[in-house]
């Protein structure tokens, strides 16, 4: 770890309340451009990947999604150095419009239907350009705004660049929910579903404005006129095994725990609510919103925190917590919402069935099949079950498409916000303090390269690949139990859809006893 010379402490609060506005607004644009495709993966799924296995094709849109994230890596490496050598501003402008264009592009494609596999290929090929972008974002904000913070405020002011993840991942689901909410869900399915990804071209231009107003990093300026900034950050940064050293503890024993920690307590609990709850998306969202603005001011508190008892103790100790209670707290969530824990009111149940010819294939019809059923808790479910039937007998019987929606309570609902909550605070211990501790471990020359290959390994790798990799062992504990039951065998798992959270709970504990062996507390008053 290094020490930084006073330089930064000249920065007023005005100055740095700037800096921050003016970094903040281009982050969270550029998280919200991100996340956006995640927000709306369950309706994606079937705009851009061929109908007839539903869990299928949400499995290749995580995946598409997973990818902006594998990238993150190669962006921090091409931005950073480019930040290192031509200052933070100019990388960090150039990141923002990459990023604004690929989203906006998103919400052009026509679907599956109209241009086959060309859609899934633009998509991914757009989804990348994203990754990289955003690859280059994230470690020049922290940079900017950390060479502005004195030494024994890092952690507060740093820690308003990490609300933008959470903030970005809010306003998307506010902008879904607005978009949802102002039309029929027919229309919302049909085209509605661009609109959030059109609205980014805005945001973006107002950010642009922005940011070319801002100057740069008084520490790297200074730096310049010197002559002391690096002629090759890739080589310093990975060549010399003694800085090596500081990037491979900030992955292994940091960043790739709060990675997981990040994306458990906020992507893939609305996941989870969404397709293994069936909660309906509006109120899925809702309620989402409503935990993640609660849960947001405590990236404040403990990166103040961190800056009074150092930063490797509170991330750690998310880490922890969310190990140990992972399991429960999804274990609660599922109880909650399942309605084999309810009692029913039959008289209220309503079946409708409708048959109508299948517009896509000749000969084919399609049987729709609309349960209605009222539970005394107030709990509403609706199972639709649509069945193709062919004219001709087929060699294989057509296997029904059954979509579940369940409206909950208040009190069901507000236990699901209390209990995506308590994930939020984990976000929140572990990602709080993650910038000043980054960005304290190397030195000026080199900073931009240094910090932002090992975040984006642990977040857009270990976190990103989260929902695919925990939806995908969720789905084969099912198939397994399905397989057996089938057999007259014993089930082999007793919660299927528990087994996703071995992901994260295995990569955090890893950093988790890293962290606490090798990565010393430094105090960031002592810089």
């Amino acid at each position: 770890m290094v020490s930084e010379p006073k330089a930064a402490k000249a920065s007023s609060t005005r100055t740095l309340m700037s800096v921050i506005g003016a970094s903040s607004v281009g982050t969270l644009i550029e998280w919200y451009d991100f996340y956006i495709f995640g927000s709306l993966a369950t309706v994606l799924a079937t705009k851009f990947f061929p109908e007839g296995n539903p869990t299928a094709a949400f499995l290749s849109t995580l995946a598409t999604f997973a990818a902006g994230f594998v990238v993150r890596p190669f962006g921090a490496l091409f931005f950073g150095r480019l930040g290192d050598l031509i200052g933070r501003k100019y990388t960090f402008m150039v990141t923002l419009m990459l990023m604004g264009g690929a989203t906006f592009a998103i919400g052009l494609i026509p679907s599956y239907e109209t241009i086959g596999f060309m859609a899934p290929l633009l998509v991914l090929i757009l989804r990348l350009l994203q990754g990289l972008a955003l690859g280059g974002e994230y470690g020049g904000a922290a940079t900017y705004v950390a060479e502005h913070s004195p030494a024994d405020k890092r952690g507060f002011w740093t820690s308003w660049i990490q609300i933008t993840a959470t903030a970005g991942l809010f306003v998307s689901l506010i902008v879904i929910l607005i978009t949802r909410t102002s039309m029929s869900k027919e229309a919302f399915d049909d085209w509605g579903w661009r609109v959030p990804f059109w609205v980014s071209v805005l945001m973006v231009y107002v950010s642009f404005i922005i940011r070319r107003n801002m100057s740069e990093s008084p520490l790297f300026a200074k730096a310049k006129a010197e002559g002391k900034t690096s002629t090759n950050p890739l080589k310093e940064s990975f060549g010399n095994k003694y800085n090596f050293k500081f990037v491979l503890l900030a992955l292994f024993g940091a960043t790739m725990g709060q990675g997981v920690v990040w994306y458990t307590g906020q992507f893939y609990a609305m996941s989870f609510i969404k397709t293994v709850c069936n909660v309906d998306a509006i109120q899925a969202d809702s309620l989402m919103s409503v935990a993640l603005l609660m849960g947001t001011p405590f990236f404040i508190v403990f990166g103040w925190l961190s800056d009074k008892i150092g930063r490797k103790g509170i991330m750690l100790v998310g880490m922890l917590v969310a190990l140990l209670t992972y399991r429960p707290i999804y274990e609660r969530m599922y109880q909650t919402t399942n309605v084999a824990n309810k009692q029913e009111v039959t008289a209220a149940t309503t079946i409708d069935s409708v048959v109508t010819a299948d517009p896509n294939v000749a000969g084919v019809s399609i049987m729709t099949k609309t349960v209605k059923k009222e539970y005394t808790d107030g709990t509403k479910l609706t199972e639709v079950t649509k069945l193709k039937i062919a004219s001709a007998p087929a060699a294989e019987p057509a296997k029904p498409e059954i979509k579940k929606t369940l409206t909950l309570n208040d009190s069901d609902r507000w236990t699901l916000i209390w209990l995506v909550f308590i994930q939020v605070i984990y976000v929140t211990l572990v990602y709080g303090p993650i910038a000043a501790f980054l960005v304290e471990m190397f030195p000026t020359k080199i900073r931009y390269t240094s910090m932002s290959l090992p975040y984006h390994i642990g977040n857009g790798v270990f976190g990103g690949l989260l929902p695919a990799v925990a939806t995908y062992l969720a789905t084969g504990a099912k198939d397994a139990n399905l397989a057996a039951e089938k057999a007259g065998a014993a089930l082999p798992y007793a919660a299927p859809y528990l087994e996703g959270l071995w992901y994260p709970i295995i990569v955090a504990a890893v950093s988790f006893v890293i962290g606490v062996l090798y990565i010393k507390n430094r105090p960031s008053a002592a810089d």
